[in-house]
């Protein structure tokens, strides 16, 4: 088979295709959706309920998972917090930010298409590896 068409067979999604993502750029997506989330709940605060109810759902979901119970709680008790203090959590480069913002219960205050736009925008914009 000659290589041409070979490579006409080859799918666009080969993993050989694949560009690696860091963790450097996952990790500044995180921080751009907390920025994007922090804004949404200065705006509409009453957002907040939407992270207590993920949050009593995921702890019964994952009942058996003391690890993800642990980051859950932390969670419970930063929303305890005022919103300026929630915001600066979802903001900071700190690697405790980082490390909240990996189970952040905020999930559902951009819609899908908002997150993948900005994935997209992060993906397009850093050349490959």
């Amino acid at each position: 088979m000659p290589d041409a068409t070979l490579a006409a067979l080859t799918p666009t999604h080969h993993p050989a295709n694949l560009r690696t993502v860091s963790h450097e750029l996952i990790d500044e997506v995180s921080l751009e959706l907390g920025r994007r989330t922090a804004v949404r709940l200065q705006q509409q605060p009453q957002l907040l309920q939407l992270a207590h109810d993920n949050l009593a759902r995921w702890s019964k979901q994952n009942a058996n998972a003391p690890a993800l119970l642990r980051c859950y709680a932390e969670w419970r008790e930063l929303l305890n917090h005022t919103l300026e203090e929630i915001c600066a959590v979802l903001t900071s480069e700190t690697e405790e930010g980082q490390r909240l913002r990996q189970n952040s219960p905020f999930a559902g205050i951009l819609s899908a298409r908002e997150v993948w736009e900005l994935k997209q925008s992060f993906h397009h914009a850093t050349p490959a590896a």
